[in-house]
C-alpha cells in the first residue's frame, strides 16, 4: 500500500475513483493506483475489480509472451552451436584420416535421415510463395504460418483472463434514469492496448540492420522485414480497437453526454493517444508501395519512417508513461542499431591510411566501368581494394557515394571472392543497374567523367558499411550439388559461390551448373574476367554454364537447334562449359525445367539452389525447389531430393 502523497501523474486516470475519500492506494504495475477499500457503489466496485484483475493478468501475459520469444531464441541459438553445420574442412579432415582422394561420407544415421526427411517435407509444404500475393507480397508460406501463429497467440492473450459482464450504476446528482453502463469493453480495450505496447520493441527488433535476431538465429535481417511490416499492422489494429473501445465508453456508455466526453477528450493522456494513433496511421499509409513509388520515394520514406516511429514512441510515453517499460527498450534498440552502423563504418575507414601516409578517415577509391543502356538502364561496375577482414560469401555492404548524397546508402553484394592478399587488402567488385534516384545520379556522373577522360578510365569514391547478411555457403560440403540461377545483376550473388567451388578439390560425383538470364549479349562483359575464370577452372569440375539472352534477337548467322527452348549453343573453351542464347524476344529460361533436370541428373548427395533476381523469378524457384523436395525419398536414402533454396530477391532480371 502507498500513502496519499502519490504524484498526480500517477493518478491522472482515476477510473471513476474518488481519491479524496481514499484511505490507502494500491499500486498496480503499468496502471493507475487503486483506492482501497472501494468507496463507490457496489456495481462500480465490482467493475473496478474486473478492470484491475484483467490488467494484472494482461501484464502477466505480456511477460509470458516475451518469455516465449526469448525462450525460442535461446533454444535456437544453443542449437546452432551444439549442432553446427558440416563444413568443407570436415571433409578435408576425413580425407586426411582415410588417405582417400575423394572423401566418403558415412551412411546417414537414423537421426540424420529423420532430420533430413522432416526438413525436406517442411520445405515441400512451406517454401512456395504464400497465397494472396496482393496482400502478403512475395513471401513464403513459412513466413505466413509464423505470422498466423503470432496473430493467434496474441488473440488468445487478448481475451483470456477477463470477466465479461455489464454493470448499470447510478450517477450522483443525476436523475434515476440517467445511469452509467459499465461493461468489460473497458478492460478488453486496455488489454489490446497493453499488447500493442508490448509488441513495440519486437517490431523494432525485426527492423534492425544490426540485428540481434540475426546474430542468434543466423537468419539475415532482411528475412525479418515481412514480420516487421505485419507486426506494425497488428499494432495498428490493436491501437484502433483500443481507441474505438474508449471512444464508445466515454462518448456513449458514460453519462451525462456530452459533458463526460468533453471532459475526457481534453485530458493530456487522451490527446497524446490520438496523436500516437495519427502517427501510426500515417506510418501505415506511407508504407504503401504506390505511395513510395509515386509520391515519397524510397529514401524519403525510409528517413521519415525513422523519425515518425520515434515520435510515435514518444507520444505513447505521453499517453501512458506507466508502460514505458516496453517503450524504452525499443528506443534503446533503435539507438544501438544506429550507433553500431557508425562503429562499423568507422572500423572500415578510420585508422592509418597506408596510401596517404596519415591517420584518419578515408573513403575507398573505386575504378568505375560504364555500359550505356537507354532501354533497361545503364550499368556500372566498381572495383577497388580495401584494407579489412574478409567477409562471408553472400554478405552485402551498404555503399554511400561521396559524389552523390552523403545521407543515402544502398545495399550491394560483392561479386568478388573475399580473400585477403599479402598486404591485408580485400578486393571489392560491384555491379548495379541505374534506374532511378541515387544510382542514376552516380551513373550520370561516371558517364560524364568518362567523356572527359582521354584514357577512358575514371574513379569514384565510396564509403562502406557492413558486412550484413548470412554466410550462404555454410555447410556447403563437397558432396552437395550446386545449381545457381541468376537474373541480370543478380549474378553478383551467385558468382562468389561458383568461384569458390571451382577453386576447391575436384569431386567427380558433384554436379555444378549456372543458369543466367541477361537482357543483351553485351551484358556478359560485366563479369567477363570472372566468367573466364569459371571457364578455365570449371572444366575439371564439370561446370555447365547456360546463358539466356532474353531481350534481343539472335545474332545473324548463329547456329540454332530445334526444341521448345530454341536455344543457340556454342562450345566455349571445353565441351563441359557451354553458352546458350534464347531466340525469343521476351522469353526467359524455364526455371522449373532447369531445377527438375538438374536434380534428375544428380548422382549422389543433396542439392543446394542459389538464386538471385526479381520476385517473379524467386517465386518460380520456390515452387520448383519445393516440388523436388520429398521427405519420404530422403528417408529412404535418396539424398538428391533434399533440396535447399538460398536466395536474394533484392535484384531484378
Amino acid at each position: 500500500m502507498e500513502s496519499l502523497t502519490t504524484p498526480n501523474s500517477i493518478l491522472r486516470r482515476q477510473h471513476i475513483q474518488n481519491f479524496s475519500e481514499a484511505s490507502q492506494l494500491e499500486p498496480h504495475w503499468g496502471y493507475a493506483y487503486r483506492v482501497v477499500p472501494c468507496t463507490n457503489d457496489p456495481g462500480s466496485c465490482a467493475y473496478l475489480d474486473v478492470v484491475y484483475d484483467a490488467h494484472d493478468a494482461g501484464m502477466l501475459y505480456t511477460g509470458i509472451f516475451w518469455a516465449t520469444v526469448l525462450g525460442i531464441l535461446l533454444i535456437w541459438g544453443i542449437g546452432r552451436r551444439v549442432f553446427p553445420a558440416r563444413e568443407p574442412v570436415d571433409d578435408l579432415l576425413a580425407q586426411l584420416s582415410t588417405n582417400e582422394s575423394t572423401p566418403q561420407r558415412p551412411k546417414p544415421s537414423f537421426l540424420s535421415r529423420s532430420f533430413g526427411a522432416v526438413a525436406s517435407s517442411l520445405r515441400h509444404h512451406l517454401l512456395p510463395t504464400a497465397p494472396l500475393r496482393t496482400i502478403f507480397g512475395h513471401t513464403t508460406r513459412l513466413q505466413l504460418v509464423i505470422l498466423a501463429v503470432l496473430t493467434s497467440y496474441l488473440s488468445i492473450w487478448s481475451f483470456v483472463g477477463i470477466v465479461y459482464g455489464k454493470w448499470v450504476t447510478p450517477i450522483k446528482g443525476q436523475p434515476a434514469d440517467v445511469v452509467n453502463t459499465r461493461t468489460s469493453l473497458g478492460p478488453w480495450a486496455d488489454r489490446v492496448g497493453v499488447l500493442a505496447y508490448a509488441l513495440t520493441p519486437l517490431s523494432v527488433l525485426f527492423a534492425a540492420r544490426e540485428s540481434i535476431l540475426s546474430a542468434v538465429t543466423g537468419v539475415p535481417y532482411t528475412s525479418f522485414m515481412f514480420l516487421h511490416k505485419w507486426t506494425g499492422y497488428i499494432i495498428l489494429v490493436q491501437s484502433l480497437l483500443h481507441t474505438l473501445g474508449w471512444v464508445l465508453i466515454e462518448g456513449w456508455l458514460y453519462k451525462p453526454q456530452p459533458d463526460v466526453w468533453n471532459k475526457w477528450v481534453v485530458q493530456e493522456y487522451a490527446i497524446w493517444g490520438f496523436v500516437a494513433l495519427g502517427l501510426l496511421v500515417l506510418l501505415w499509409i506511407c508504407s504503401f508501395q504506390w505511395v513510395i513509388k509515386n509520391i515519397t520515394g524510397y529514401e524519403f520514406f525510409r528517413k521519415a519512417h525513422y523519425v515518425m516511429a520515434m515520435v510515435y514512441i514518444g507520444a505513447l510515453i505521453g499517453h501512458w508513461e506507466e508502460l514505458q517499460c516496453f517503450l524504452v527498450p525499443g528506443i534503446v534498440l533503435w539507438v544501438v542499431d544506429r550507433l553500431a552502423r557508425l562503429v562499423r563504418m568507422g572500423m572500415l575507414h578510420c585508422g592509418y591510411q597506408r596510401k596517404e601516409g596519415r591517420w584518419g578517415f578515408s573513403s575507398a577509391e573505386a575504378e568505375a566501368k560504364f555500359w550505356k543502356d537507354e532501354r533497361f538502364g545503364d550499368v556500372v561496375r566498381l572495383d577497388f581494394e580495401h584494407h579489412q577482414k574478409a567477409w562471408s560469401i553472400g554478405q552485402h555492404f551498404f555503399l554511400c557515394f561521396t559524389e552523390g548524397s552523403l545521407w543515402q546508402s544502398h545495399p550491394f553484394t560483392p561479386l568478388s571472392l573475399p580473400q585477403i592478399n599479402n598486404v591485408g587488402d580485400v578486393k571489392h567488385s560491384y555491379i548495379f543497374r541505374a534506374k532511378g534516384g541515387e544510382t542514376r545520379k552516380i551513373a550520370r556522373v561516371i558517364e560524364e567523367k568518362l567523356k572527359e577522360q582521354k584514357e577512358g578510365r575514371t574513379t569514384t569514391n565510396v564509403v562502406l558499411q557492413g558486412p550484413y547478411g548470412e554466410n550462404i555457403v555454410e555447410g556447403l560440403t563437397q558432396d552437395v550439388n550446386v545449381l545457381c540461377v541468376a537474373g541480370g545483376t543478380g549474378i553478383t550473388y551467385v558468382l562468389p559461390v561458383l568461384l569458390r567451388l571451382v577453386r576447391e578439390k575436384v569431386n567427380p560425383d558433384r554436379k555444378i551448373e549456372l543458369v543466367w538470364a541477361v537482357k543483351r549479349k553485351q551484358d556478359l562483359e560485366w563479369v567477363e574476367p570472372e566468367l573466364e575464370e569459371l571457364r578455365r577452372l570449371g572444366a575439371a569440375h564439370g561446370l555447365q554454364i547456360r546463358i539466356f539472352v532474353t531481350a534481343e534477337d539472335v545474332a545473324p548467322g548463329a547456329r540454332t537447334t530445334t526444341g521448345d527452348e530454341k536455344k543457340v549453343s556454342e562450345d566455349v573453351d571445353t565441351k563441359s562449359v557451354s553458352v546458350g542464347s534464347d531466340e525469343s524476344q521476351n522469353q526467359r529460361p524455364d526455371v522449373n525445367v532447369a531445377v527438375n533436370e538438374f536434380v534428375a541428373n544428380v548422382a549422389r548427395g543433396s542439392t543446394r539452389v542459389f538464386g538471385s533476381g526479381p520476385p517473379s523469378m524467386i517465386t518460380e524457384l520456390r515452387e520448383a525447389v519445393a516440388q523436388r523436395n520429398s521427405g519420404s525419398k530422403v528417408w529412404k536414402g535418396e539424398g538428391r531430393f533434399d533440396v535447399r533454396l538460398v536466395c536474394d530477391d533484392r535484384l531484378e532480371w
